[in-house]
């Protein structure tokens, strides 16, 4: 398919919409905690035995976040392995917020280390540029938290994020209407927000390779090839707002995690199963709750020394039905269970999640089986509600033996912490002396 150089037409800012995404986030915290690790290729997620977040020193040397931890020790032996500190991480995320709305009370935390802010309007009363003022709070947020977070300022949400990814760590990249086609020229379709690699794959048998060259095509091409989300983001991607800023409060997850430990500990294939599949189960009964739709999920088990192995699957569709995870759980547990290991705990752990109403349906999922499970969720959601949790679960998980009693490893005790840049009176939610940003 051919596409013609086209010229969108689009003022310098017809409105000026900020995404901000603290770079590494998890490993940036740790090392913002202690600056002894600056510097360090450091690696969270101990207690999956799976990397949840890797600092930009360990991805230099090829660690990435979902590998086991045997093969982090492999690739890098240095590599300095934490547990999770999701307080801390979660204390860091509400003072990133804090510092934005000192700007501007627009602003919508979109997860725990990603947030969209409109700044429409502020150049006149803060006597400052949008770029000044992005800079500003980009400023702020470093020097204080101790953390980098790359910043982009366009005309929508969706060119916004994709600018925040332009010049990371750390990068400031800011687009007016008439810089949004060279913008466009330098994306892959992999990195335009929503699309996920089956509709990447589907766009590219059309020989479209950038996102300007899908934002080239016509209304009627785009209509008939994709669904109305599809439509969403070539409207967003041509300059125009689909999605505003949303500065309600709601809670903000990264992931959903469900463990459980057990006395004694077992070698049964079909009592660990009958495990994560109960973990599964409770965790997709919250993601529904919060209205939000997983796109990986990672199993895990842990032996009695406290060595775990894990499997991350991605989903070809978001989900938040057991009922559809269940058999891709089954089908690769083999790949982490050892026969002549005794395990202690098992976990889950929803992962890149996404809310309801932002999904991309897969063009190449079952629909019918789909809208099939989701009812069949519907109705035990509505029978557990009203008679207790997991009245209603599935077969797979009844060799759980109700008696065992489970713990919380490597429970955070940092969360009290005063981190860099932040005050006891901050720390304690006391009132803030107000930020300039001139």
């Amino acid at each position: 398919m051919v596409n013609q150089k086209q010229n969108f037409m689009i003022q310098h800012w017809p409105r000026a919409i900020l995404h901000l995404d603290a770079d590494a986030f998890f490993a940036s915290c740790e090392q913002a905690l202690n600056p002894e690790l600056k510097g360090k290729p450091v690696v969270t997620g101990a207690e999956r035995g799976i990397v949840s977040a890797a600092s930009y020193e360990a991805k230099d040397m090829g660690i990435n976040r979902g590998i086991p931890l045997w093969e982090v020790r492999k690739i890098c032996p240095e590599a300095i392995i934490l547990p999770s500190d999701y307080e801390s991480y979660s204390l860091i995320s509400t003072r990133i917020f804090d510092i934005m709305r000192q700007f501007t009370p627009q602003v919508e935390e979109y997860s725990i280390d990603e947030a969209f802010a409109d700044l429409t309007g502020l150049q006149r009363p803060l006597h400052s540029s949008y770029q000044l003022i992005a800079k500003n709070m980009k400023k702020i947020i470093e020097l204080e938290l101790g953390i980098t977070v790359s910043v982009g300022v366009s005309v929508n949400k969706q060119l916004a994020k994709i600018a925040a990814n332009f010049q990371k760590p750390s990068g400031l990249t800011i687009v007016p209407g008439p810089m949004i086609e060279y913008l466009l020229d330098k994306t892959p379709l992999e990195k335009v927000w929503g699309f996920g690699p089956s509709t990447v794959s589907y766009l590219q048998k059309y020989k479209l390779k950038t996102a300007y060259d899908f934002a080239c095509q016509s209304e009627f091409w785009v209509k008939k090839h994709l669904n109305k989300s599809g439509v969403e983001i070539w409207q967003e991607l041509k300059g125009q707002q689909v999605h505003q800023v949303s500065d309600a409060k709601h809670e903000v997850y990264k992931s959903i995690s469900k463990m459980k430990t057990f006395i004694p500990p077992s070698s049964d294939p079909k009592y660990l199963t009958g495990q994560l599949i109960r973990n599964l189960e409770s965790a997709c009964i919250k993601a529904r709750r919060h209205n939000l739709l997983a796109n990986r999920v990672i199993i895990y088990l842990r032996q009695q020394n406290f060595q775990s192995t894990g499997f991350e699957i991605k989903l070809n569709q978001a989900s938040n039905s057991a009922l559809l995870i269940t058999p891709l759980i089954k089908e690769v547990f083999n790949k982490i269970f050892n026969k002549d290991n005794e395990y202690r705990t098992t976990g889950i752990v929803l992962s890149h999640l996404t809310n309801n109403a932002e999904v991309q349906t897969s063009l190449f999922a079952n629909q019918l089986k789909i809208a099939k499970m989701e009812k069949m969720t519907s109705v035990i959601d509505i029978i557990n509600n009203k008679f207790g949790k997991h009245t209603i679960h599935q077969a797979s998980s009844l060799p759980i033996n109700p008696a065992s009693r489970g713990t919380r490893e490597h429970k955070s005790t940092r969360w009290q912490d005063v981190f860099k840049g932040e005050t006891y009176r901050q720390h304690l939610h006391l009132p803030r002396w107000s930020i300039k940003t001139s």
